[in-house]
């Protein structure tokens, strides 16, 4: 059995990284469906997978080009920024948070607001930036929201809110979840004067957010398989200790069980919007 010993192992190539003339982030791989795609044809197509029909994340400059007619929208309250009224420390700093948030998108807060024209309508809007801090609800956000509703009601035109918000900003206590009645309140305050909210509810709508102003429209629209709720899948089957059906808290589930109005294709959402803006408010017609 003496020649075992002389059996070697094979040599192994070492593995190399290879230097390409590639530019980085030509190619993005579908989290859906698994195919490669191009990101020039997902930008194209306001990244949405050609084949599976996937809906990527937008940021929120991305959501204003595609909703707003080109050189109508006028940007405010872009000053706005947290104080970090809590001196919060985790992990790190939110001091440090905000700074990287900032450096990753360059904006000073997760939420743009301005007004501007959908297919010559005057609207007034305001859409969350999962990019910076995952879309988080704080001060300023909610200040941000519900200055769109109170700009609505001054110039007596529709308000629309494009949610992407994992809830309420942590590090900002009970000063964030204050903003849940603060939006509410110019919400109702546009309800009552009888002017059009629309809620748009994307990729992910949940936690305080979900919870106050985004089920709060005349019309709540949501995107394709959007995960919309309070809690998230797993925190309610370890409450309950109960499996959920297939499909729930996506858009599908919730459309079917009548928690929002309509689901609606990104290539078609500005149509939409347009067409309530029109249908509830007849007499402002532009």
């Amino acid at each position: 059995m003496g020649w075992f010993e002389k059996v070697e192992n094979p040599k192994l190539k070492s593995s190399k990284k290879v230097n390409t003339s590639t530019p980085e982030g030509l190619w993005k791989k579908c989290v859906n469906c698994g195919e490669i795609v191009q990101s020039s044809k997902l930008e194209e197509r306001y990244e949405v997978c050609p084949y599976c029909d996937h809906h990527f994340r937008l940021s929120a400059k991305e959501r204003v080009d595609l909703l707003i007619d080109e050189g109508t929208f006028q940007l405010l309250a872009t000053e706005m920024t947290t104080s970090d009224p809590l001196t919060f420390t985790d992990k790190k700093a939110y001091q440090d948070r905000l700074k990287q948030a900032y450096e990753k998108t360059g904006l000073k807060d997760g939420t743009l607001l301005g007004t501007g024209k959908i297919n010559g309508k005057d609207v007034a809007l305001a859409v969350m930036n999962f990019q910076f801090m995952g879309g988080s609800m704080g001060v300023v956000t909610g200040e941000k929201i519900a200055l769109a509703m109170d700009i609505a009601y001054e110039k007596k035109i529709p308000c629309i809110v494009v949610s992407c918000s994992g809830g309420a900003r942590m590090q900002e206590g009970i000063l964030s979840l204050m903003q849940m009645g603060k939006t509410s309140a110019s919400r109702q305050r546009l309800k009552n004067a009888g002017l059009p909210y629309i809620s748009v509810l994307t990729d992910p709508t949940t936690g305080g957010v979900a919870a106050s102003f985004a089920m709060l429209g005349d019309v709540n629209i949501a995107e394709p398989k959007a995960l919309i709720g309070f809690a998230g899948p797993r925190v309610i089957e370890q409450s309950i200790r109960q499996t959920l059906p297939e499909g729930f808290q996506r858009s599908e589930f919730l459309e079917e069980h009548g928690f929002v109005d309509r689901i609606v294709h990104r290539h078609k959402l500005k149509d939409e919007l347009h067409f309530f803006c029109e249908m509830f408010n007849p007499s402002k017609k532009q």
